[in-house]
């Protein structure tokens, strides 16, 4: 059976907005695109779909924007050419290699994780939550970002049950981040 593992940048205070932490840097790409490079398939919720579409999908033609450095291509790369299943009640239609998941969450990601293949990765903020509350993350992998926030969306807040873990591996970046990935050990349905 394919893993879930919860993939996200999180600051010191828990902030889980996508500009509350540092901004990437060749290290942290690095690390990025060796995940998504590990991934069968991403799973995202609409929000995080068509945020992460919009900054990674190759344009029209062919070449990267300008304002993408050479050390982030690989990983614009990996993420553009990467699975994708979007949970999504609001859209009709997705593309960028990628289709709609609808139904039952549970079931429907249940499914998933039991095709063949390799993991199953999942980003953003809600989704992880509702996934997180069902038992279905394996995994999580967090890259602690050396900073207080202050505001902004926290991670998993509103989760229902306490979830414990277990410590799979740590990383610590020239930049003080430490990558740190986590096995659930809640026994999952």
């Amino acid at each position: 059976m394919r893993q879930l593992r919860y993939s996200i940048n999180v600051t010191l205070d828990g902030c889980c907005h996508h500009e509350g932490g540092l901004a990437p840097d060749a290290e942290s790409m690095r690390y990025w695109t060796a995940e998504m490079e590990r991934a069968g398939a991403l799973l995202f919720g609409r929000v995080t779909y068509q945020m992460m579409e919009s900054a990674w999908r190759r344009p029209a033609t062919g070449t990267w924007p300008d304002w993408m450095d050479e050390w982030e291509i690989p990983f614009a790369e990996a993420i553009d050419g990467a699975k994708k299943y979007v949970v999504s009640s609001t859209l009709n239609e997705v593309d960028w290699n990628a289709e709609l998941v609808r139904g039952d969450l549970g079931q429907a990601v249940q499914r998933l994780k039991q095709e063949p293949g390799e993991d199953l990765f999942v980003g953003g903020v809600t989704l992880p939550l509702a996934l997180a509350d069902l038992g279905l993350i394996d995994e999580y992998v967090f890259l602690v970002q050396p900073v207080l926030a202050g505001h902004g969306p926290t991670l998993l807040a509103g989760l229902r049950e306490r979830i414990q873990l277990e410590l799979v591996d740590r990383r610590e970046f020239r930049s003080g981040a430490v990558a740190v990935r986590y096995r659930s050990t809640r026994v999952t349905a």
